[in-house]
């Protein structure tokens, strides 16, 4: 018999489970239009991740329940979620959800699809009178700043796990080339496609990706 394989999928969530990012959607929704200049310096790497949550989002005043209906109203699911992390339950295989977004809309988004006991990484929001603010945890229980997502991957490998990576976006890419095998759309698929010697499958739905963990891994 086989030797089974010690093996985690860590799946984006932004633009990845949904097919925007949700954050986003807060923001124009409840932030000063000056918080796409801040994106624009988080996209030339000139702020961190963490910076851009921090300064954005003290520009929002609204509420956990007002910036949860603006998500629920305005994202849409990449279709077949249940089937992957049914499988996953079946294979035996870790399933988490690494995100550059925040825990608070990720666990509601997750659970109102039914898929509650999920294992996030997001950065962990606080509510406050006056607005909110957002902290990343690392692997070592530490704040960190950036590449919470690329931590993960290299605590996954470092225990001895196949990893197999789920993304759409440049902050995916650092993490996703140190995987066994990415499903890839967007951004980090035309890194894949540009890059030889990477091991990739183009993500559609998840569907489609329980397919070819079915059969191939």
């Amino acid at each position: 018999m086989a030797k089974t394989v010690k093996t985690v999928v860590q799946c984006d969530f932004d633009g990845t489970i949904t097919d925007e990012d949700v954050s986003f959607k807060m923001l124009e929704a409840y932030a000063d239009s000056t918080w796409r200049q801040l994106l624009q310096e988080y996209r030339d790497g000139k702020l961190s991740v963490g910076r851009f949550n921090t300064q954005a989002f003290a520009m929002v005043k609204a509420g956990k329940d007002k910036l949860l209906e603006v998500a629920h109203r305005t994202m849409t699911m990449r279709p077949g979620l249940t089937e992957l992390v049914d499988c996953c339950r079946r294979k035996n295989f870790r399933f988490t959800v690494v995100s550059n977004g925040l825990d608070f809309y990720i666990e509601d988004i997750l659970k109102s699809n039914g898929l509650d006991g999920i294992e996030i990484h997001a950065a962990e929001t606080r509510f406050y009178p006056g607005g909110l603010d957002a902290q990343y945890i690392g692997t070592d229980g530490r704040p960190i700043d950036d590449g919470l997502k690329e931590a993960f991957v290299d605590r996954f490998l470092s225990e001895g796990y196949r990893v197999i990576y789920m993304g759409n976006g440049v902050s995916d890419i650092a993490s996703a080339v140190k995987c066994h095998h990415i499903f890839a759309t967007a951004e980090l698929l035309d890194y894949c496609k540009n890059h030889s010697g990477l091991s990739y499958t183009e993500l559609t739905d998840f569907a489609e990706a329980v397919k070819i963990l079915e059969v191939s891994f």
